[in-house]
């Protein structure tokens, strides 16, 4: 019976903001936009944490027009950039003193290194890496859905008997919400609560790499190569179409495990989430782990010689065809139109 009042004591869902040099990250912005889905239909508070260093007041209220009802602000300088171990207890010494009923956070870099970390300490559970998330109206508690089993069937996941109910969930997986600046909330500063003997890492400089400046998930137009070519020589095919689209160019994991081209370009469950406008994919059999990171796009085009290829079930339009004759004269056609006076 402690059990129960304890589970009965916990309420509100929790997104966790994720900030780089200040700036709002979207896949935060996203999971607000689901958080309040899970949080009208539970009757309950939406919450934001942010921790942050001189965060500027407009990225702040950003996250109430998103639907967040209260912001836990933790403005502290040594909070400026990510750290595993003040991250974590800056949120463990939340949770334990708000209880919120759901934790939601980004399966980011950053979000999967502090997930498992937090909800270690917390003793909850934690799924990874979700495609969807719902409230169980008759039980009142989170259903978690994820590929499961090699990734070949897709598993409805819950934690009834813990709190807080945590997941973590790609970016561009969830929709983002539409501002509302007419929204009213509530800003709360929180002390960081961080001694000396936490600090353990110093951050002497950080250098970006060259990857990030391949952002997929906001790109409006990407075509990916799968392996279906059998060589590497359709990849400058896929960039040629790209590049007259103004476009990204993406991948299926088979294409970046053959060596035709970096990781940095995957999509999918163990690469990244799209939602693109235009989605193009070039001899890409359309497995369920390469569905799960585009299946979202508003447009999908399949190119494959294989009729009966997966991809085909779920593409806008399908062509059925060799992707070494049908791309060159697709993007020829493509550059005749778009240069035309």
């Amino acid at each position: 019976m402690e059990k129960v009042r304890e589970l009965e004591n916990c309420s509100g869902v929790w997104i966790f903001i994720e900030q780089r040099d200040g700036m709002l990250q979207q896949v935060g912005l996203e999971l607000l936009g689901k958080g309040r889905q899970l949080a009208d239909v539970l009757g309950e508070e939406l919450v934001a944490i942010l921790p942050c260093s001189d965060m500027k007041e407009e990225e702040v209220l950003e996250l109430i027009s998103c639907g967040a009802d209260k912001v836990y602000l933790i403005d502290d300088g040594r909070l400026r950039h990510y750290q595993y171990n003040t991250y974590t207890k800056v949120l463990t010494d939340l949770v334990r003193e708000y209880k919120p009923a759901i934790l939601l956070l980004g399966a980011t870099a950053i979000g999967e290194s502090l997930a498992p970390r937090v909800a270690a300490r917390l003793q909850t559970g934690l799924t990874a890496a979700c495609t969807e998330l719902e409230i169980d109206k008759k039980e009142k508690i989170l259903r978690q859905h994820r590929p499961a089993i090699g990734e070949n069937i897709m598993a409805a996941i819950i934690c009834p008997d813990h709190r807080p109910q945590m997941a973590t969930i790609k970016p561009g997986m969830m929709e983002k919400p539409q501002r509302d600046y007419s929204r009213r909330g509530e800003v709360i500063k929180v002390n960081s609560r961080i001694a000396d003997e936490d600090i353990v890492i110093r951050i002497i400089d950080i250098v970006r790499s060259r990857k990030e400046a391949i952002d997929l998930e906001r790109a409006d137009v990407i075509v990916s190569i799968g392996r279906g070519p059998e060589k590497a020589e359709g990849l400058k095919l896929v960039e040629e179409l790209a590049a007259v689209l103004n476009g990204a160019v993406g991948a299926s994991r088979a294409a970046v495990d053959a060596g035709w081209i970096s990781s940095c370009h995957q999509i999918g469950q163990t690469g990244k989430t799209v939602r693109a406008k235009l989605y193009i994919a070039c001899g890409i059999s359309g497995a369920i782990q390469h569905q799960v990171g585009m299946r979202s796009s508003e447009v999908i085009v399949a190119i494959n010689n294989d009729a009966r290829a997966p991809i085909f079930d779920i593409a806008t339009y399908g062509i059925v065809g060799d992707l070494f004759q049908v791309l060159p004269m697709l993007t020829e056609m493509l550059e005749k139109r778009i240069t035309k006076p």
